[in-house]
């Protein structure tokens, strides 16, 4: 297997806009037109250092998972953007992409992770409950029923981040 690496990423940089155009078709193909016209405050310098950060994760030189962080509310950040190749799911590799951004975020000062993910995303919901996340909802319920009023679609997450007494911290050019 080829080294994976972990690097820091403009939003905007022309690498990335394939990757994330195929993560919005795979929304619009699992949602449909459910969340059109919903606007969000998603400007790409909202995920850059300070406040923000958008990593990638490359197997010999190919992008093959994504993840991202923006400043929510005081010391909170909002996970966004985590994305793996299809022919890589189910190994474990947006759990290394979310256990990375969180350690960056703890090392920018944040105390609590933010997410939403949809109502049509269990695979989502079980790695976030499987990371140690708070649901904001009830996750016995069936998860459509979060799609019809009063509710909005989002299913919402929250964990407490921790620093580690010792850190062993990967860098940014960490091997997973």
């Amino acid at each position: 297997m080829a080294e994976r690496r972990f690097r820091i990423i403009s939003p905007e940089a022309a690498e990335l806009q394939p990757v994330l155009s195929g993560l919005f078709d795979e929304y619009r193909q699992r949602y449909g037109d459910y969340f059109a016209g919903h606007t969000e405050d998603d400007l790409p310098e909202r995920y850059v250092a300070p406040e923000g950060l958008f990593i990638v994760l490359e197997e010999a030189g190919k992008i093959i998972a994504t993840g991202a962080y923006k400043s929510y509310r005081g010391q909170t950040a909002e996970i966004k953007r985590i994305w793996t190749d299809k022919a890589l799911r189910g190994q474990g590799i947006a759990c290394c992409v979310v256990r990375q951004l969180e350690q960056h975020a703890i090392d920018a000062g944040y105390r609590e992770m933010y997410l939403t993910t949809g109502f049509r995303q269990p695979e989502a919901v079980a790695l976030y409950l499987s990371l140690g996340y708070q649901p904001g909802f009830d996750i016995h319920r069936d998860f459509e029923e979060y799609s019809r009023a009063p509710y909005d679609g989002r299913l919402r997450f929250t964990k407490t981040l921790v620093a580690p007494a010792c850190s062993a911290r990967k860098g940014v050019n960490a091997h997973v």
